[in-house]
């Protein structure tokens, strides 16, 4: 890998940002306490500060669980993969890994300057007096997740393909492999039905935790199904040797994010040369309506469920506790 020197903040190429203020979507990754990895796509909205080296995201405390892993162990990654309905056109794949940052109270200023960033990729905020009710936590109880970025990889195809260029810390290297879990590492859902939804769903990344213990995203396609887990196909020195645990997404999705599919897995893999085995151990996914106002209702009533409940079963609470224990010296 060719490698930049380490400086802070972190500067990345004029191609490279052109992406990351250009798509639509990207894949978001964060740690478990097991040592595996969750990947989960989110509307980044062009949201960085080139300047400073951030970049970041927003999203709701009804996600507590994702919000809670972060504040407690903050180094994410994110991954620029898909072009589609964004407006880059440069065939780059893009990692970025760094440190988190929870702001769960952003002030007023911050979330309104993030309404015309939103309505580029997004659409024309609705307005109204039932809109404005029923959206209200959509809107206004955002989370932003700010991330100092510490290494920006940038592959020249997106497949992950050809000779990564490397800003910030050196590449560390590949992963060792890990301990199996004690309930072993077959697959635990059915993978021929898994195999079914993923085929549907263009746009697939894996992510594992690297060997300075940052979540790696990278691109793979699904190769076919046994009883052994889902066969991926991947570039190549993308997926380390041996096992580990490690998260999947595939997803698709239409322009503004106006109908799209998701199927987010945690489980096992296994590589041994060219050959590379997904053993799925859990599995969940949604399919959001394809008609703006049903997306719209349906975001804003799970905002208000997902806010609800965060207070009353002490999520809220406790992340605000965690933020500021995190935030300590």
């Amino acid at each position: 890998m060719a490698t930049q020197g380490t400086a802070a903040p972190v500067r990345w190429p004029d191609e490279t940002d052109e992406v990351i203020r250009g798509d639509l979507t990207a894949a978001v990754s964060y740690l478990t306490p097991a040592g595996g990895a969750v990947v989960t796509a989110v509307a980044t909205v062009g949201v960085r500060d080139r300047a400073d080296g951030t970049l970041g995201f927003t999203t709701s405390l009804g996600f507590g669980k994702k919000l809670e892993r972060i504040i407690a162990c903050p180094q994410v990654a994110l991954a620029f993969h898909s072009r589609e309905h964004g407006f880059s056109a440069r065939p780059l794949f893009v990692l970025a890994q760094g440190r988190a940052k929870v702001d769960l109270t952003p002030s007023r200023g911050r979330l309104e300057a993030l309404v015309p960033q939103a309505e580029r990729f997004l659409g024309e905020v609705k307005r109204g007096p039932v809109w404005d009710r029923l959206l209200r936590e959509y809107y206004a109880e955002r989370v932003f997740v700010d991330v100092a970025v510490e290494r920006m990889v940038t592959w020249p195809d997106l497949g992950g393909c050809g000779e990564p260029q490397v800003a910030g810390q050196p590449w560390p290297g590949r992963a060792d492999p890990q301990q199996p879990p004690k309930n072993g590492t077959g697959p635990r859902t059915d993978t021929g039905r898994d195999a079914s939804k993923i085929a549907v769903l263009p746009h697939r990344v894996l992510a594992y935790r690297g060997a300075d213990g940052r979540p790696v995203v990278v691109p793979v396609e699904l190769a076919g199904h046994d009883a052994a887990g889902l066969r991926l196909v991947a570039g190549p020195g993308l997926l380390p040797p041996g096992g580990r645990r490690a998260g999947l997404l595939a997803h698709a999705y239409r322009p503004q994010l106006v109908g799209l599919g998701t199927r987010v897995f945690t489980g096992w893999l296994e590589v041994a040369g060219d050959d590379a085995v997904y053993a799925p151990h859990t599995a969940r996914g949604f399919v959001a309506p394809p008609r703006k106002n049903l997306l719209l209702v349906s975001n804003g009533l799970m905002a208000k469920a997902g806010l609800w409940q965060a207070r009353r079963n002490g999520t809220a609470a406790r992340l605000e506790q965690l933020a500021a224990r995190a935030a300590r010296p």
